[in-house]
C-alpha cells in the first residue's frame, strides 16, 4: 500500500511540474515562436497598422524608402518638436517617410481620441506627414511594430523601447531598423539629417 501511495505521489508529483513547465515554457516558447516570426517579419516592411482614420496600411508601401518612426503626444514638453518633425518633411520628405504614432504611455499626455489627435495636429502644426491610430508602445499591451522595434530577437540589435514621447526609430531603405534616438533628440539634429542624405 505504501508502496502504491509513493508512486502514486511520483505520478502526482511529475504531472505538477510539467504544468508549472509548461507555464514556464510559455515564455521560454515566445522565443522559438520570435525566431519564427523573424523568418517571416525579417523588416519593418512585413507590418500592417492602422492609420488615424482606420484604415489599414501596408508598411511595405514604403519599400526603398528611409523611415521615421515617432511615438508622440499632444500634451508633453517635447509636444513642439511637431514642429520640427513637420519641417523635417516639409524639407526631406522625398527622401524619408515619418510616421507618427499617438500612444498615451507617458504621463497619460495623449488623452484624446484619434479624430482629436487629428484635429489638434493639423490645427496646431499643420501635420501632413502620416498619422496613425493611438497604440500603446510599451508593456504587455504594446503594439506588434513596437514589440519588434524594441526586441533584439525580432530586429536583430535593439532591445530599447521609448523612454517617454517623441523617441525616434530610423529603419533603413531595407526596412532594417538601424538606430533610436531618445526624446531630446531634435527631429533636425545634424545626426538625423545625415542619415537621411547619407
Amino acid at each position: 500500500m505504501k508502496k502504491l501511495i509513493f508512486i502514486l505521489s511520483i505520478v502526482a508529483l511529475a504531472s505538477c511540474n510539467s504544468g508549472s513547465s509548461t507555464g514556464t515554457n510559455t515564455s521560454a516558447e515566445a522565443k522559438p515562436l520570435d525566431q519564427e516570426d523573424m523568418q517571416t517579419k525579417k523588416s519593418f516592411y512585413d507590418f500592417t497598422v492602422k492609420d488615424i482614420d482606420g484604415k489599414e496600411v501596408d508598411l511595405s508601401q514604403y519599400k526603398g524608402q528611409k523611415v521615421l518612426v515617432v511615438n508622440v503626444a499632444s500634451k508633453c514638453g517635447y509636444t513642439p518638436q511637431y514642429e520640427d518633425l513637420q519641417k523635417l518633411n516639409k524639407e526631406y520628405g522625398d527622401k524619408i517617410a515619418i510616421l507618427g504614432f499617438p500612444a498615451n504611455n507617458f504621463g497619460g499626455q495623449e488623452p484624446g481620441s484619434n479624430e482629436e489627435i487629428k484635429k489638434f495636429c493639423t490645427g496646431n502644426y499643420g501635420i501632413t506627414f502620416p498619422m496613425f491610430e493611438k497604440v500603446s508602445v510599451k508593456g504587455v499591451d504594446k503594439h506588434p511594430l513596437y514589440r519588434w522595434l524594441s526586441d533584439k530577437s525580432q530586429n536583430g540589435w535593439n532591445d530599447q523601447e521609448p523612454t517617454w514621447n517623441f523617441c525616434k526609430y530610423y529603419i533603413d531603405e531595407n526596412g532594417e531598423l538601424k538606430h533610436f534616438f531618445q526624446s531630446a533628440v531634435n527631429p533636425m539634429d545634424e545626426e538625423i539629417i545625415k542619415l537621411i542624405e547619407s
